[in-house]
C-alpha cells in the first residue's frame, strides 16, 4: 500500500518551502477576520495544515542528513531551513498565538477538547523572547555538529573497518581478550574527539544559558522545565526520583552484578565484562541483516495484533526504514513522524544484536503511536510530551516479548533473550538517573570547566553503581562515558522521561500478563488520545498510574525481579 498524503484544503498541494512562498499564508492567517467560534476553529485547522507541511519538510531534511552526515548538500539543506526559514516563522507564530488568545471566541471553544492546546499556547507566549530567535538558530546548527563528529567515527578490528555500533558486537564475545581489545579500541576512538566534543558542548551550554537568562530564568534547567511543558512534576521530584532509584533499584543490580562476576569466574568485573552472556554461549543473534529485522518485526507485530503488523508493512512498502549501521551515518535511533503523510520514518544503526531487536520494537511502538494519532484534528494534538511518547515505545518492548519466538527458533535462546531484556529494563533506571542528575548540575552550574564536568559525572555515575564495573586504571575512559549520550548534545533535558515511562511500561506489561486483550486495548486507547488530555489522564486511560514514588518503584521492581526468577 503506497501512502498518499492527505489533500490540503488551505495551502497549495505543490507549495514550495521557501520564505517567499510561505509568507503570504502566514500573513493571511494573521490578518484574517474571525467572526464566530466556527471561524476560529477553521483558522486553527488552516494554521495546523501549514505547520504540518513545514514539519514534514523539516523532517525529511533531518532524516536525509542523519542518513548521510558526510553529504554536504544534505547538511546545507537542513541548515537552510534552520537559518532561513525557522527564524522568520518564530515571530509570526508568536503573533498568531497572541491572535488566538486575544479572540473573544476562545471561551466558546470546547474547553475539554482545547484545554491542553490552550495551556501550551499560553506557555509559549510566556517564554517567547525575540532575542532568542537568533540563539535558537545557532543552537540548531551547532547541535547537528555532534552527528557529523560521531557519524565519522570508525575503528579497525582484525584488519576490518567497523562503525562503533558494529564494533560493539565484539564486546559481547566469550573470549575476554577479544572483548577487552574491542572495548578499549572503541574508547580510544572516542577519546580522539573528546576535546572537540567538549568545546562544542561548552558552546551549547553558553547559548542555552543565555536563552534562559533572556527569558527571565535563573538557569536553563528551570527554563526547560517550562519549555517542555512539565506541568506534572518539578526538579525536586527528579531529585527524589533519583534517590528512590538509588535505594530500590541499585541494590538489585548490584546483586545481579555479583552473580555475573561469579558466573564469569572473575576477581572483578571490568567494563568489557558487562555485555557478555553469562550463559557461556555466544551473543544472541535474532536476525542476520536489516531486511530480516524488518520482516521479523512485522511478523512479531502481526502476532500481537494484525492491525499493528499492517502499520509496519505499510512503512516497508513506502521505504520508511533505514536500519543498518554504516560509516557516515549519524549514531542512535529514532522514529520521526511525518506530519502530513501520517506515517513515520524509523532510523537506527543495527549490528544484528539483541539490542537492535529491542530498538526496533521500541521505535515500532513510537511508529504505532504516530499512526494512531495521524487523524487527530490539529497537528498540535499529535505533539505528545515525552513521558507519553516513551510510554508507547517502552511498553511495546515488553508487550512484544511473548512473540519473540519469531526471532528465536530455540526456546532456550528465547528464554535468554527475555532475561537479558528484563535485566536491561532495570538497568535503564539508574543510567537515566545519572544523565538526568548530570544535566541538573550542568545547567545550574553553567560556568563550570570541562574538568569540573568530568569529575562531577564520575561522582554521579559512582552513586548509581558506575555500571557495576571496576574502572581502576581507566580514568580517562570513565570520565568520558557521558559523551556517548546523544541527548546531552541534541535534545537537552530529554531523558528523565525514559525512567518515568519505563515504570509506566512495566505497569502496562503487568496488566498485559494478567489480561492481554484488555491491557492492549487500554494501551492503544491511551496512544490514540495524542496530547488532547493531561498526562495523568493518558496514563489512567492506559490502565496505569502516573507515579514515580519510591513505593511504586519498589512494587514494580519486585514484579520484574519475580518475572526474571521465573525465567530461571
Amino acid at each position: 500500500m503506497i501512502i498518499e498524503k492527505k489533500l490540503r484544503k488551505y495551502i497549495p498541494q505543490d507549495l514550495a518551502i521557501t520564505w517567499d512562498s510561505l509568507e503570504p499564508h502566514f500573513t493571511e492567517l494573521q490578518q484574517r477576520e474571525i467572526n464566530n467560534v466556527g471561524e476560529l476553529e477553521q483558522w486553527l485547522k488552516d494554521r495546523s495544515e501549514l505547520e504540518a507541511a513545514l514539519e514534514e519538510d523539516f523532517a525529511w531534511r533531518y532524516i536525509k542528513m542523519s542518513c548521510d552526515t558526510a553529504n554536504e548538500e544534505l547538511v546545507k539543506s537542513f541548515q537552510y531551513f534552520a537559518t532561513d526559514i525557522e527564524p522568520k516563522i518564530s515571530p509570526i507564530s508568536n503573533r498568531l498565538n497572541e491572535k488566538f488568545t486575544a479572540s473573544v471566541y476562545v471561551d466558546e471553544l470546547d474547553k475539554e477538547k482545547f484545554f491542553v492546546y490552550s495551556r501550551a499556547i499560553k506557555k509559549a507566549l510566556e517564554l517567547y523572547r525575540e532575542e532568542n530567535i537568533e540563539l535558537f538558530t545557532e543552537l540548531q546548527v551547532k547541535q547537528q555538529k555532534y552527528q557529523g563528529i560521531t557519524g565519522a567515527m570508525s575503528v579497525e578490528i582484525n584488519g576490518q573497518e567497523y562503525t562503533l555500533e558494529q564494533a560493539s558486537i565484539f564486546v559481547k564475545d566469550l573470549n575476554r581478550d577479544i572483548r577487552e581489545n574491542a572495548w578499549k579500541t572503541i574508547q580510544q576512538r572516542r577519546l580522539v574527539d573528546k576535546d572537540d566534543l567538549n568545546i562544542l558542548f561548552d558552546e551549547l551550554i553558553q547559548l542555552r544559558n543565555q536563552v534562559a537568562l533572556n527569558a527571565g530564568f535563573e538557569n536553563y534547567r528551570d527554563y526547560m522545565f517550562q519549555a517542555l511543558g512539565r506541568f506534572d512534576y518539578t526538579p525536586q521530584d527528579c531529585y527524589d526520583f533519583a534517590e528512590a532509584i538509588e535505594q530500590e533499584i541499585v541494590p538489585i543490580l548490584k546483586e545481579q552484578a555479583e552473580k555475573r562476576r561469579e558466573a564469569l569466574n572473575l576477581e572483578s568485573l571490568k567494563p568489557w565484562d558487562m555485555e557478555v552472556s553469562i550463559s557461556g554461549k555466544a551473543a544472541l543473534k535474532p536476525f542476520n541483516n536489516g531486511d530480516e529485522l524488518i520482516n521479523k518485526s512485522i511478523e512479531c507485530f502481526n502476532a500481537i495484533d494484525i492491525k499493528l503488523g499492517e502499520k509496519l508493512s505499510i512503512m516497508k512498502a513506502n521505504n520508511l526504514f533505514d536500519v543498518e549501521s554504516r560509516k557516515g551515518k549519524a549514531p542512535g535511533g529514532y522514529n520521526y513522524p511525518l506530519a502530513e503523510t501520517g506515517a513515520p520514518f524509523i532510523f537506527m544503526n543495527s549490528a544484528n544484536s539483541l539490542r537492535d531487536l529491542t530498538t526496533m520494537v521500541h521505535e515500532g511502538g513510537h511508529a504505532i503511536h504516530t499512526f494512531l494519532t495521524a487523524n487527530l484534528e490539529l497537528n498540535d494534538f499529535k505533539h505528545c510530551p515525552s513521558e507519553v511518547a516513551e510510554l508507547a515505545s517502552m511498553s511495546m518492548e515488553l508487550i512484544s516479548m511473548d512473540k519473540w519466538d519469531v526471532y528465536f527458533d530455540d526456546p532456550a535462546e528465547l528464554n535468554r533473550a527475555k532475561k537479558e531484556q528484563l535485566a536491561d529494563v532495570l538497568k535503564t533506571l539508574p543510567w537515566v538517573a545519572v544523565i538526568d542528575q548530570f544535566q541538573h548540575w550542568i545547567y545550574t552550574n553553567p560556568d563550570h570547566t570541562a574538568a569540573d564536568r568530568e569529575e562531577t559525572f564520575k561522582q554521579i555515575y559512582n552513586r548509581f553503581g558506575a555500571g557495576f564495573a571496576d574502572w581502576t586504571d581507566l580514568d580517562q575512559e570513565f570520565g568520558n562515558v557521558w559523551q556517548k549520550q546523544l541527548h546531552l548534545f541534541e535534545v537537552p533535558f530529554y531523558y528523565i522521561e525514559y525512567a518515568i515511562a519505563q515504570l509506566g511500561a512495566i505497569a502496562v506489561w503487568k496488566n498485559y500478563k494478567e489480561s492481554p486483550e484488555k491491557a492492549l486495548d487500554q494501551y492503544l486507547a491511551a496512544l490514540s488520545l495524542g496530547y488532547t488530555k493531561p498526562m495523568n489522564e493518558i496514563y489512567e486511560t492506559a490502565g496505569i498510574k502516573f507515579d514515580f514514588t519510591a513505593e511504586y518503584i519498589k512494587e514494580l521492581a519486585s514484579f520484574v525481579k519475580e518475572e526474571l526468577e521465573k525465567l530461571g
